[in-house]
């Protein structure tokens, strides 16, 4: 499990954290969609298969966590996340080079820097990020005009199932996550503006968040959409005792 040396610091700094004016001005430049979700929703799946339709451009974030062993294979620094230590983490919240970073799982700390969003607006393309919902909602205060997605497993005994596939995860760990996942979820179904999608079938989860960028598609308030994050907010609830 991962731990940080520099916790009091992390919290001190984040507890009112506000990006540089530099960085705010290229925030608003920058057409962005952020999608959020549980551990085990698949939001990298679906930001990968939305790359390859060549209109989007990946925001990878930082993280302090240490690569994990996934299917066999080792994370990669600069796929998924760039993996930095504490201290230059540290350097980049000091000088308000962050868009936006927040202490998950009381284990790690995952933010945005500002050379991605530099380089997702030279790109030309939709930036898309993946983030935790300190971030998500911090950015769309920032900036209103971001779409947001909430990415939800269709049920609980999927979503145990995708996360016992991830290595390197202690019950402590799942649990951790899975308390996460009961925050999220209330947030988001107190939130009216966040558009639910459901990823059972991988296609249609791509298909359907393509269209809502595009202004093509509208998931506001489905009702079986919401009923489905209810349902699972009370499943979790009661798993975790």
């Amino acid at each position: 499990m991962n731990s940080l040396r520099h916790k009091a610091e992390f919290r001190r700094l984040l507890k009112d954290y506000q990006p540089s004016s530099e960085t705010l001005e290229l925030l608003k430049q920058t057409p962005l969609v952020l999608l959020l979700g549980l551990s085990g929703s698949g939001r990298n799946t679906i930001i990968n298969e939305l790359i390859k339709t060549g209109r989007y451009h990946y925001i990878i974030s930082n993280t302090t966590r240490s690569p994990r062993i996934n299917n066999g294979v080792k994370e990669k620094n600069g796929g998924v996340y760039w993996f930095v230590d504490e201290e230059r983490f540290l350097e980049e919240l000091k000088n308000g080079k962050m868009l936006e970073a927040e202490l998950i799982h009381d284990l790690q700390v995952y933010g945005t820097s500002v050379a991605e969003l530099s380089a997702a607006k030279s790109s030309n393309k939709i930036a898309i990020n993946e983030v935790d919902v300190g971030g998500f909602f911090n950015i769309i205060q920032m900036k209103p005009d971001t779409v947001g997605i909430l990415v939800l497993p269709p049920s609980l005994d999927i979503l145990l199932d995708r996360l016992g596939r991830r290595g390197q995860m202690t019950l402590a760990e799942t649990a951790k996550r899975l308390r996460t996942g009961i925050r999220i979820l209330q947030e988001v179904l107190n939130a009216s503006f966040v558009q639910i999608v459901i990823n059972d079938d991988l296609s249609e989860a791509v298909r359907e968040i393509d269209l809502i960028v595009a202004g093509k598609h509208n998931s506001l308030n489905r009702p079986a959409n919401l009923a489905i994050a209810k349902q699972l907010l009370l499943d979790i609830e009661k798993y975790l005792g």
